[in-house]
């Protein structure tokens, strides 16, 4: 299936606008932490306790939050859980990390005793553990470059290994700006979908990398530049239809996964999108611009 034929688009041309573009959106994200001091994590990385509560009776997110902030929690965060069965479920996030979980359900019980409330789930993770999971967190995404570099410069050759691994880093820091901006929370699924961006993200530059390649290969007399734009138009079709089925199954997932998977649906919204961009407008520019570099300096020796 071809949903775009004959196109002759100059996609490198336009690397300077692109590159401007991305740029200000992870300088807005990189100002977004500093401002806030770092990501929004969850309690997978800081240490706290999450408890699921659903009542029977009908009740107001805000009068629930009214009727904690008398209590220990009263710096919680809570969130209503839609989707999941006819009674209200809510989510109670709460820095406090108690050695017994008993008084935190005493608490919301005693607190939502006119609606009937019944504890789901409680969970509590120790501030050590969250710095190991913050720890293994980066180094799982670091090893993941890594390894991704050595088999593409295997594959290919270096200039191919570090315009994908740049796009690469170009779309985890683009995800994790607008994750910041927003103040969204990032907790270990979001780490997931950071993985699943990455291999999805160099699934298509691949592609694209390997129709560059058998086009440098067939004597065209073309400039690396015109190689680049051929391949990419070339391949183009291939990208879109690859990306809008792809996006179509996470939109999907983003509205009736629930709340649990809701934000790990939108990250990988952001990931196919912006992967999708940058092996047009990131991978293969840095790989040209790399190549042209290299081919200057032997022609000067």
């Amino acid at each position: 299936m071809q949903l775009l034929n004959n196109t002759n688009i100059d996609f490198i041309s336009k690397t300077k606008v692109t590159f401007f573009i991305s740029l200000a959106i992870i300088l807005l994200g990189i100002g977004s932490l500093i401002i806030k001091k770092g990501p929004n994590l969850s309690i997978d990385f800081v240490g706290g306790t999450v408890i699921q509560v659903a009542t029977s009776k009908e009740v107001n997110i805000n009068e629930l939050r009214d009727l904690l902030s008398k209590t220990i929690l009263k710096k919680s965060e809570v969130t209503e859980i839609t989707g999941l069965n006819i009674n209200q479920q809510f989510r109670i996030k709460t820095n406090l990390r108690i050695e017994s979980t008993t008084e935190i359900s005493n608490t919301i019980l005693e607190s939502l005793a006119n609606y009937n409330p019944e504890i789901r789930a409680i969970e509590s993770v120790g501030p050590k553990v969250g710095k190991e999971l913050q720890s293994q967190a980066i180094y799982a995404i670091g090893l993941a470059l890594l390894m991704l570099m050595i088999y593409i410069g295997f594959r290919f050759d270096r200039f191919y290994a570090l315009g994908s691994v740049l796009a690469i880093i170009h779309d985890v820091l683009f995800t994790l700006s607008i994750f910041s901006i927003l103040q969204l929370e990032i907790d270990l699924s979001i780490v997931a979908a950071f993985l699943t961006i990455v291999g999805y993200s160099l699934n298509d530059t691949i592609v694209i990398f390997d129709r560059f390649r058998e086009n440098s290969e067939k004597d065209l007399d073309l400039e690396l530049n015109e190689l680049a734009n051929l391949s990419l138009n070339q391949t183009l079709s291939r990208t879109i239809i690859t990306s809008l089925t792809t996006l179509v199954v996470v939109i999907i997932l983003y509205y009736i996964g629930g709340e649990v998977i809701k934000y790990f649906a939108f990250a990988l919204i952001i990931g196919v999108i912006i992967g999708t961009y940058s092996s047009i407008f990131v991978a293969s520019p840095i790989m040209i611009y790399l190549e042209n570099k290299a081919g200057q300096k032997l022609t000067n020796k």
